[in-house]
């Protein structure tokens, strides 16, 4: 009896043995480390803040369509043209170019500065555009920058939202792009007064002047346009561009 028991003692002495070598031998398991959240609180947008789905677009459908068109358009006719022109015409030329038209747009900054009372930046314009046309030749070279007097860009829709004026609704302009009815309007006038400037240069009126004139600034201006469409790496561009096309004039204005 008493070699009965001294066996069953050491076959469960045995077996305890066996488990704790067992569990001795498992492998150390670290404990996962903590992930910190890509978010906080304090990025959840605040009440009327602005947000990507938040823009004001009852035109919606419409406005995608004239996007796709416009891409289209620059695919297939603008970017080509663009191409070619950069192709064939030396980085000189194509810089003084730039400068002529950047030039010519100095009376809408300068008119729209002074709209705005910002007189001490109208009077830098003002001096910018006199020292360019002149020494700068009708603005090809661009003496005022090397003299610090820079160019700051100001356009009616900007001089309408210094005033109050809200943007209004969102718009897709056919060719031109994103906009909204504010910068819509402000567009128009700038044209207009540009158009009223121009008209005072002999031949202005006739075809063969104007119709070069506005094809070349506006491949000029695709030029030096860096944008592409459907390059932003986002799927949902047109949501993106919209957001962004607001954001920044919203800090245009408030500048």
């Amino acid at each position: 009896m008493r070699r009965r028991s001294t066996i069953t003692k050491l076959f469960f002495a045995l077996l305890l043995g066996t488990i704790l070598q067992g569990c001795a031998s498992q492998p150390h398991h670290e404990t996962a480390p903590i992930i910190p959240p890509k978010h906080s609180l304090s990025e959840i947008p605040k009440s009327g803040e602005l947000t990507i789905i938040d823009v004001y677009d009852p035109l919606e459908p419409a406005n995608r369509a004239i996007y796709f068109f416009n891409y289209q358009f620059d695919k297939y006719i603008f970017l080509p043209a663009v191409n070619a022109y950069e192709f064939i015409t030396p980085d000189l030329v194509e810089k003084g170019i730039s400068n002529f038209f950047s030039n010519i747009r100095e009376t809408i900054n300068f008119t729209n500065t002074l709209l705005q009372l910002k007189f001490s930046r109208a009077l830098k314009t003002a001096a910018r555009f006199i020292i360019n046309s002149t020494i700068g030749i009708a603005g090809i070279w661009d003496p005022a920058t090397r003299m610090k007097l820079y160019q700051h860009r100001e356009d009616f829709g900007q001089t309408l939202g210094y005033y109050g004026l809200g943007p209004g609704p969102y718009i897709v302009i056919p060719i031109l792009g994103p906009s909204n009815l504010r910068d819509a309007i402000g567009l128009a006038a700038d044209s207009l007064l540009l158009n009223a400037i121009l008209s005072n240069i002999d031949h202005y009126n006739e075809i063969r002047f104007w119709l070069p004139f506005y094809f070349v600034e506006s491949i000029d201006r695709r030029h030096r346009t860096s944008f592409r469409y459907y390059k932003t790496g986002s799927p949902f561009e047109y949501d993106l561009i919209r957001f962004l096309y607001l954001k920044v004039r919203e800090a245009k204005i408030a500048k």
